[in-house]
């Protein structure tokens, strides 16, 4: 399990619907530098539906949390601490859907590829998938 060490992918959408959740999965495994075999998801219903057959049909296990325990998703609620605090609250993108995602997929780049990460010794997740010899 590479757990927090994986790079991000994160993308911008209209709403939490199942609908939704299942092409941010398509985002993920098309981005991720290795085979998903696995993810987690809290109990909210966009994961349910559409998404549950999309993790199905590819043979993604899919883990529910229990309800209210953020932290069993440690990892995952720091890395969107650092999304609001490093790109939200200071983006000079438009407010609309096109420009923001667009600057969102430049800081999923960053994130990734040139912000030092503490966690990982000041490597970045793509420094740190490379010393471990997965091609990022």
């Amino acid at each position: 399990m590479i757990g927090s060490a994986a790079p991000d992918v994160v993308e911008l959408y209209p709403g939490a619907t199942a609908r939704h959740a299942r092409a941010a999965l398509e985002a993920v495994l098309e981005r991720m530098p290795f085979e998903v075999r696995a993810v987690s998801v809290d109990n909210g219903s966009e994961f349910m539906a559409d998404f549950e057959v999309a993790c199905r049909d590819r043979g993604i296990a899919l883990f529910v949390l229990p309800p209210r325990s953020p932290k069993l998703h440690g990892s995952v609620e720091r890395a969107n601490r650092t999304h609001t605090e490093e790109f939200y609250e200071v983006t000079d993108a438009e407010p609309d859907r096109a420009s923001l995602a667009a600057a969102l997929r430049d800081w999923e780049h960053v994130y990734n590829h040139v912000r030092p990460h503490q966690a990982l010794g000041y490597l970045t997740p793509a420094e740190y998938l490379a010393s471990l010899g997965v091609d990022v």
